[in-house]
């Protein structure tokens, strides 16, 4: 569908930050569609297959929204 670079998805997928990812393609971990992946190269998340140390990326991201009603009075911070 629509195709993003690889370290942006493994980084939505919660394998770390961009640059983190990005030191996990230079190394050689991550495959897609079975071939070893550039830094640069883009990728389907929906309907390439992603590997990261033989490990597959689920194709579907399970969301999840949490609500949160702060009573009157109460500081939030950082």
């Amino acid at each position: 569908m629509v195709e993003e670079r690889v370290q942006k998805i493994l980084a939505r997928a919660g394998y770390g930050s961009r640059r983190s990812c990005e030191d996990l393609i230079t190394t050689g971990r991550v495959t897609v569609n079975g071939k070893a992946v550039l830094l640069g190269e883009k990728a389907d998340a929906e309907s390439d297959t992603i590997t990261v140390d033989g490990k597959t990326l689920p194709t579907e991201l399970q969301l999840r929204y949490i609500a949160y009603y702060k009573p009157r009075f109460v500081l939030c911070d950082k």
